[in-house]
């Protein structure tokens, strides 16, 4: 059962709003953070024990010298032109320790490992022809200077990669990263997708002086979630962890009933605003329109199979190897460790294998016994000079439900921030339509929440204080 929130100060007696905030990941804790800010009341429910949803850290145990260490459950980076995530970082007080490394990209193709972190790799690079290479930095170059996304939503990927590009650069090079990064769903997405993740890249480029430059702070996730969390208690915001919401509902005299899961009783608010998924607002919203909920269960979702490695040595010296040997069962290669001190890993070297694919993907059900093995030997294929007998630890994340798929026409089609359940808002990172899925893009959502929709309802008095409870857990 969740922690009860804490009741106002006595000295308090100005009603003020009282906002709820569902799902406890980096855009739930940073639209909490910014809520309070403006002096309304918070309270931030996450059904997980512990806060920080796709950014929470994890344990792998070192089977060898017994030791625990703890990092990231997925891979996060921060780049030089991440300003918001480094303003946050600021806030929060940890600007002063992030780290930033320059590293390298490797392409597998062909059965062969090739450098692609400077012009010079790239001019040289094997598998295209000059001319092929040509067209491909024409396309990324042109990328770069689009503005008008919205065109770029009504074009398939596919025809506009093959396009700029030419039929060469496109089966490829093009082809094989869409398939590995999106499978068949590739086939869906729109060319805003593509152009989405070059702008990112090449913003960072030209931030960080024509050099690849990934940034972290000490520690990792684990104590950026640590110090964000504390600073949220400060501020006092209500924490609430092991609290999933079964169900949110208008109250007849106003404001929003949320019903926890498991007999864990219920809450009332003035506002409630969900950052979860859209087919769970689908599910725990029953008074949507039949509209609403067929937009947002009609936003199609792309998932990931993670796995992190423990290693006694590095595999290889590229932080990213991309890969379009379409045999190998992964759309990437992470070696974390040329960017992070392996000292803060007690010694060791951390890889993510990563495989992302749509919710309904037979790769969720998967065993990890049958996914170790066939993933590590992918990797002594792909690297001689790799032997499993170097895993000293390996642990599989699956997550269903992590990037809403930029589709034909998806932003015409998008659900809108305000429901019209009186008090009931969605704000999650299905609303990202000018980048790729990370974490400055998705905190940047709550931006564009705070200064747009929720703007009224932050100036607006509380819903008839005298029909709230001070949100105490009721017995259902």
């Amino acid at each position: 059962m969740p922690t009860p929130p804490r009741p106002p100060a006595a000295t308090d007696r100005t009603p003020r709003a009282h906002w709820a905030v569902v799902g406890g990941g980096m855009l739930g804790m940073t639209l909490a953070h910014e809520l309070r800010k403006r002096g309304v009341r918070v309270t931030l429910l996450e059904a997980a024990p512990e806060l920080g949803g796709l950014a929470s850290a994890w344990t792998l145990n070192d089977a060898q010298s017994g030791r625990q260490v703890t990092w990231d459950r997925h891979y996060h980076v921060t780049l030089l032109s991440d300003t918001r995530l480094r303003r946050l970082l600021e806030e929060i007080g940890l600007a002063d320790e992030l780290r930033f490394v320059e590293t390298k990209t490797g392409f597998y193709t062909g059965g062969r490992m090739h450098s692609m972190s400077s012009t010079l790799e790239f001019l040289t690079f094997p598998p295209l022809r000059l001319l092929e290479k040509l067209r491909l930095g024409a396309t990324i170059f042109a990328a770069s200077k689009m503005r008008d996304w919205r065109r770029l939503e009504r074009v398939p990927v596919t025809d506009w990669l093959r396009r700029w590009s030419g039929d060469g650069a496109f089966e490829k090079v093009w082809l094989p990263l869409l398939q590995a990064k999106l499978g068949d769903a590739h086939k869906r997405v729109s060319a805003a997708f593509i152009w989405a993740h070059i702008s990112r890249m090449y913003a960072a480029r030209r931030t960080g002086h024509k050099k690849e430059m990934f940034g972290y702070v000490p520690g990792g996730y684990a104590r950026l979630l640590e110090r964000f969390a504390d600073v949220l208690d400060e501020a006092g915001v209500d924490l609430c962890t092991d609290a999933p919401v079964a169900a949110a509902v208008a109250r007849p005299g106003g404001g929003v009933e949320l019903r926890l899961a498991d007999e864990g009783g219920s809450m009332a608010f003035d506002h409630v605003v969900f950052t979860t998924p859209s087919s769970v607002v689908a599910r725990v919203v029953p008074g949507l329109s039949d509209e609403e909920r067929r937009r947002h269960e009609g936003i199609e979702y792309l998932g990931i199979v993670c796995a992190s490695l423990l290693l006694k040595k590095p595999i290889t010296e590229y932080y990213v190897t991309n890969i379009t040997d379409g045999w190998v069962p992964l759309t990437a290669v992470i070696e974390m460790t040329t960017l992070v001190d392996p000292a803060e890993l007690g010694g060791r070297f951390l890889v993510y294998l990563p495989k992302y694919a749509t919710g309904d993907d037979p790769v969720f059900d998967r065993s990890d016994d049958e996914l170790r093995e066939e993933w590590l030997a992918a990797l002594e294929k792909m690297h001689p000079g790799f032997s499993r007998d170097d895993v000293v630890a390996m642990r599989f994340s699956r997550v269903r439900s992590v990037m809403a798929l930029p589709t034909l026409g998806y932003s015409e089609r998008l659900p809108p921030m305000q429901t019209s359940v009186p008090g009931v808002w969605v704000v999650n990172s299905a609303h990202i339509l000018k980048g790729n899925l990370n974490v400055n893009e998705t905190i940047q959502v709550a931006d564009q929440a705070i200064a747009g929709p929720l703007a009224a309802a932050l100036q607006a008095p509380p819903r008839r204080p005298d029909a709230l409870p001070d949100a105490a857990l009721a017995a259902s």
